[in-house]
């Protein structure tokens, strides 16, 4: 049995969460040798006093700790008296090992032997009753997923509302603008992280990724569940499972064995119903959504999906795309079969990746032409980047491109099938009463 790889601390503990129902404020408190941690959810509106909302909070307090656990990545996990139920501490585990792979690959570790101890009994499960007609809370980032997802929902849904989360204090412009577009309303939380664990190298604690769309994720069902509605709609697409390197996936929190384990450990904690979880796109390769994007013009001139945009310190943070990242790469190639050469490179303000011959070996990477493993990004799989460029380079448009028409001529007849890809490509968990007619699978 292998013995494990951890960090410098001994113990991480769970020290209690505090409740506000008047406030709308979750306090959530960690402990890492000794330590001590506080986490503040809050979001205005709704009835927190219900037990529905604590039970929706205790989830949020059991996956933000991973937050802190990083820090020391110690080989326990104390639950202390933190009330479980039947199922939380296998998908705590998996949650902390899976979800920190990334984390662990890159600093050297070996978190499989984890040990989660304590736990105290979390009783009957909460009550909870859908709303009639349905009310879907969708997570909004501004990027081509959500806007697609957003923009089929209103074929399916009298009334979707937005989710933004954002730090206290803040908001990304990238998602404003974008949300301003659909004019629909929106329900906002905020996430304070401790100021301590921002600081952690210098303290000389790890630092590095964590799961933080499964984070975002138990928020969002917190917020559906204080405010009235009966589902929260994601929009990860098929190649989200699809892994890095040595079997490690960056986007592991938006892939589908998540999905699945926090849907049935929702199923566990609330009765006669539970609020709903499912990814909409769960079925469909980038390529598809790319394609898709592409007919919504109203949000070229506005969505943002290149990482500068999200700095967290906003002296750093860009308002427009910096068409260095790998992010604005893989954006770049997705898109330039479905749309002309130069509405593409107009989205990029004239700073085009795919026109730049500095981001050579970042496309190379992308579509497989590399040694290299696909970056440490929220990117697409190999083979949809592959289908993208041998796609683009077709277009009489592009055939100036030079950078395209070299990796093209690179794959040759080892680029695959696009039409596969345009298919679905995996299993979903989209309710019949959510899926448009041509979107049923």
């Amino acid at each position: 049995m292998t013995q494990g790889r951890f960090g410098p601390a001994a113990a991480f503990r769970y020290a209690g969460s505090d409740l506000d129902p008047v406030a709308g404020v979750l306090r959530c408190r960690y402990e890492l040798d000794g330590h001590t941690f506080e986490e503040r959810v809050a979001s205005p509106g709704g009835d927190w006093g219900t037990p529905a909302a604590a039970e929706a909070a205790r989830l949020v307090y059991l996956l933000a700790g991973v937050s802190y656990y990083k820090a020391g990545a110690p080989p326990v996990v104390d639950l202390a008296d933190t009330p479980a139920r039947s199922g939380d501490l296998d998908m705590l585990r998996l949650f902390y090992v899976e979800g920190l792979g990334e984390f662990a690959h890159r600093n050297g570790l070996d978190l499989t032997a984890l040990r989660f101890e304590g736990g105290a009994p979390a009783g009957a499960a909460a009550t909870f009753e859908a709303p009639v007609g349905g009310r879907p809370l969708v997570p909004f980032g501004g990027g081509i997923d959500s806007i697609v997802t957003v923009e089929a929902m209103r074929s399916c849904a009298a009334s979707p509302t937005l989710f933004v989360l954002s730090g206290e204090g803040d908001r990304f412009a990238a998602i404003e603008d974008a949300a301003a577009v659909t004019g629909l309303p929106i329900a906002r939380a905020s996430r304070r992280i401790d100021d301590t664990i921002l600081s952690s190298t210098s303290r000389g604690w790890l630092n590095g990724h964590v799961p933080v769309t499964g984070i975002l994720s138990a928020i969002a069902v917190l917020v559906a569940v204080v405010q009235g509605h009966d589902t929260v709609v994601m929009s990860n697409e098929w190649s989200a499972s699809v892994g890095n390197a040595d079997g490690v996936n960056h986007q592991w929190s938006k892939g589908w064995v998540f999905e699945q384990a926090l849907r049935a450990q929702l199923g566990r904690s609330f009765a006669p119903s539970a609020p709903g979880y499912f990814s909409f796109l769960r079925p469909w390769s980038e390529l598809w959504v790319a394609r898709r994007f592409a007919g919504l013009d109203r949000y070229h001139p506005v969505f943002r999906s290149c990482n500068r945009a999200f700095a967290v310190d906003p002296d750093r943070r860009l308002d427009h795309w910096c068409g260095e990242c790998d992010k604005c790469c893989f954006i770049d190639l997705i898109l330039a079969p479905w749309l002309p050469a130069d509405r593409l490179g107009a989205v990029f303000g004239g700073s085009e990746p795919l026109r730049d011959p500095a981001r050579t070996a970042q496309f190379r990477t992308l579509v497989g032409l590399s040694s290299d493993p696909k970056p440490w990004e929220c990117v697409g799989d190999v083979e949809e980047c592959a289908a993208a460029a041998v796609l683009a380079a077709g277009r009489p448009d592009r055939s100036g491109t030079a950078l395209l028409q070299a990796l093209a001529t690179d794959l040759g007849q080892s680029a695959p099938d696009a039409d596969r890809l345009l298919a679905p490509m995996g299993p979903g968990a989209v309710p019949d009463r959510y899926a448009p007619q041509d979107l049923l699978v």
